[in-house]
């Protein structure tokens, strides 16, 4: 819980100065390839992050990194004094949240599908503009195929959840006929 709340406090005070200097995507590629290359790098993760080496010393290792990634001057201030606070070790929350605020900030939406069978793309699009119509935002859909279900498609988007799989109608159907109501 403490990780989500001191991540959407950085990821909000970071948007506030892209929304300011008109850089907030260039800020979102670039927390994106910094939290990317310290999830994909265990042994940098450490390097950084672990009390048990010396402070200034992993200091060091992420000025030099920054470095070499060309970072604009925001991101690389904004990575040291994450460092500095402590808080570098949720490089990762702090990403997945400013990645969320970016999208509500240009109006895109992201929204999972799920299908029993592959889908077409004319019916993906579709569903597309289906959702973009219900929310008012750009959607991007991220498909998937689980023969679970039996038929239909489950769709999420942030919180909501519409579920039109056979396998939750016949769920349904047997604790209505349980309670002895008639379907």
């Amino acid at each position: 819980m403490k990780k989500l709340a001191v991540g959407r406090c950085y990821a909000k005070a970071l948007l506030l100065i892209g929304k300011e200097d008109g850089q907030a995507e260039k800020y979102r590629e670039e927390l994106d390839g910094v939290a990317r290359l310290i999830d994909g790098n265990q042994t940098l993760d450490q390097a950084i992050n672990n009390p048990l080496y010396d402070a200034v010393d992993r200091k060091k290792l992420l000025q030099a990194i920054v470095g070499k990634l060309n970072l604009s001057k925001v991101m690389s201030s904004f990575l040291i004094l994450l460092y500095d606070k402590g808080r570098f070790d949720f490089v990762s929350s702090i990403n997945e949240l400013y990645q969320k605020l970016a999208d509500e900030l240009k109006g895109i939406a992201r929204a999972s599908l799920v299908s029993a069978t592959e889908l077409s793309s004319e019916t993906v699009e579709k569903i597309r503009t289906s959702l973009s119509k219900k929310t008012g935002k750009d959607i991007i859909l991220d498909t998937k195929q689980d023969p679970d279900l039996i038929g239909g498609i489950v769709t999420r988007i942030g919180d909501l959840v519409l579920d039109g799989s056979i396998k939750t109608q016949l769920l349904n159907m047997r604790e209505s006929l349980k309670r002895g109501e008639s379907v």
